[in-house]
């Protein structure tokens, strides 16, 4: 019985996996069944109750579910494809149950398990309805409903001990209702990067199973284990949140990167810098910085006439990929007039630095990259700093301690601070991803302003745009949660000419951050205040490290 369980989840794999890659490659199914006799359209109106029961469920569901929608131009479109799409589909069926064939060679007295037959039939799957889900991310995602009513050939020949025993697959049947996700959607061709096909439910197969001629479904309580283990198989591969995911575009072409965690920089002192200023001293200060940044660089105070300045001061570098990123040290002389002189500088490699942990670095500083130039003999003294490279916590979007912030203790219950329940310091992200029916009386070239704890920072401008599209975020480092707090954002237009009134109002909203330290993310459309019909969709992240 165990192997025969196996044979039937081989079975079951299969038929997932040519349901999985059929749909999997975007909506390669489907076309118009051959039918032996063309049927009599009678209208709905002349069947009774009895007749209305019985073609019910065979209704397709553009006619019954108005978010239905009909595609015969894709069944048509699969119908012609099918005959590739038989021979792609049976290939990837046979390379996947090689393996799985071999683990049961020698074992039981088998000697061999091949396919005499693979093949899908000349009937083509049918797609009953299409529907279009719309959500918030940068995603599309397809319900289509799925009938099939093949006729494959598909015939398994197991060799045990001197016989040949056949098994074949007959009177194929499956209905089912997957969903099929496109995303991430990316600005490269085709403009998706994964397919994640998973089923809703469980669908409902049928077929029949011929042993040496005999069919054993007719075998009493043999048809409702074998259609019991099949949904089984099929359930543990597929059922949603489960997925099949069908990479199309190579991950590091159309990967975005997006911070992982938090670079704290302590610069703590130099010694013996170079003389730059007539009355032989410097006026040193330290910018700092992370490569593959265009944020401005950070920089520490000025110390006057000092060749061995004391800073103690630190930083926080939002970082996005600790393997390949550097920390840039440059040291500069300050002059009230022209530009400022460089003593000197170096670099520190975040792959250097192990997480949680401060280390200290006493760098010579160099004139410039190449540290091992023969002519740069030059003494340009040295400079400190406190390296720690925080990762973001991968539960830090989830909140810790119960919702009305209380603990638990053997003594009773203690009510715990806010900052206590949601962590203490972190990176808030904003991303203004684009807005909808936006527009001025006067102009209509829209962009977003948003202002947080005395910040302003603005997207760029779209030209003639009732439905700009910005993908801008912008970065907030702060020391503790923003609890009961809100972000406030404008929708502007800026006439690009000149005028006394250039500027134009569009709308605006304020956003209560305490659900996004709560959730750890949220992602909406806000109807905008003073706009008639104006949205702005708006996605908000919180990780503490």
């Amino acid at each position: 019985m165990g192997f025969l369980s196996t044979l039937l989840g081989i079975f079951g794999f299969g038929i997932g996996t040519s349901i999985g890659l059929l749909i999997g490659f975007f909506l390669f199914i489907y076309s118009k069944p051959k039918t032996v006799k063309e049927p009599v359209p009678r209208p709905l109106y002349e069947l009774d109750n009895d007749q209305l029961l019985d073609i019910l469920p065979d209704i397709p569901l553009w006619v019954k579910c108005p978010d239905y929608e009909r595609v015969d131009w894709l069944n048509k479109f699969v119908a012609d494809m099918w005959p590739y799409l038989d021979k792609a589909i049976c290939a990837q069926i046979r390379s996947a149950t090689e393996p799985m064939f071999a683990e049961y060679v020698g074992k039981y007295q088998i000697e061999a398990i091949e396919f005499d037959n693979l093949s899908l039939g000349t009937i083509p799957p049918e797609i009953h309805g299409l529907k279009v889900c719309e959500t918030n991310e940068k995603e599309l995602v397809l319900e289509p409903a799925v009938r099939w009513a093949g006729n494959p050939n598909i015939v398994l020949t197991l060799k045990l001990l001197s016989f040949r025993i056949t098994i074949q697959l007959v009177d194929l049947q499956i209905f089912m209702a997957p969903r099929i996700t496109l995303k991430p959607l990316v600005p490269t061709f085709p403009c998706f990067a994964t397919v994640a096909v998973s089923l809703l439910w469980k669908p409902d197969v049928d077929f029949g199973m011929s042993i040496l001629g005999g069919d054993i479904m007719a075998i009493p309580g043999l048809y409702q284990f074998v259609q019991k283990t099949i949904k089984r198989q099929l359930a543990s591969l597929y059922i949603w949140p489960q997925a099949l995911e069908i990479p199309i575009l190579d991950s590091a072409t159309v990967a975005v990167k997006k911070p992982v965690g938090i670079l704290h920089v302590k610069v703590v002192r130099a010694q013996k810098l170079l003389k730059k200023d007539i009355l032989g001293t410097s006026d040193p200060y330290v910018k700092l910085n992370l490569s593959g940044e265009r944020l401005p660089s950070k920089k520490t105070t000025i110390k006057k006439r000092n060749l061995n300045p004391e800073w103690n001061e630190k930083f926080k570098l939002i970082v996005k990929d600790p393997g390949s990123q550097v920390l840039q040290l440059q040291v500069f002389d300050w002059d009230k007039v022209g530009n400022h002189d460089r003593l000197g500088m170096q670099f520190v490699p975040l792959k250097f630095l192990t997480p949680y942990e401060t280390k200290e670095f006493k760098l010579d500083l160099l004139k410039h990259t190449d540290s091992y130039d023969p002519q740069d003999k030059k003494q340009r003294g040295k400079i400190v700093v406190e390296l720690m490279y925080a990762p973001f916590r991968a539960d830090s979007g989830k909140l810790e301690g119960t919702q009305d912030g209380y603990s638990r203790k053997e003594s009773g219950f203690d009510r715990t601070s806010d900052s206590e329940v949601f962590g203490g310091a972190g990176l808030l992200s904003v991303l203004i991803q684009g807005a909808e029916d936006v527009e001025g009386e006067r102009h209509n070239n829209p962009y977003a302003v948003v202002f947080f704890r005395g910040e302003t920072k603005r997207t760029k401008m779209i030209k003639r745009a009732r439905d700009p599209l910005w993908n801008e975020e912008f970065h907030y480092m702060l020391e503790e949660p923003p609890l009961n707090e809100k972000i406030h954002i404008e929708v502007m237009s800026k006439r690009t000419g000149f005028s006394f009134r250039s500027k134009e109002h569009l709308g605006n909203v304020d956003i209560n951050l305490t659900d996004v330290v709560q959730n750890g993310r949220i992602n909406q459309k806000y109807h905008l205040i003073d706009s008639k019909n104006g949205v702005i969709h708006v996605a908000i992240k919180w990780v503490t490290a």
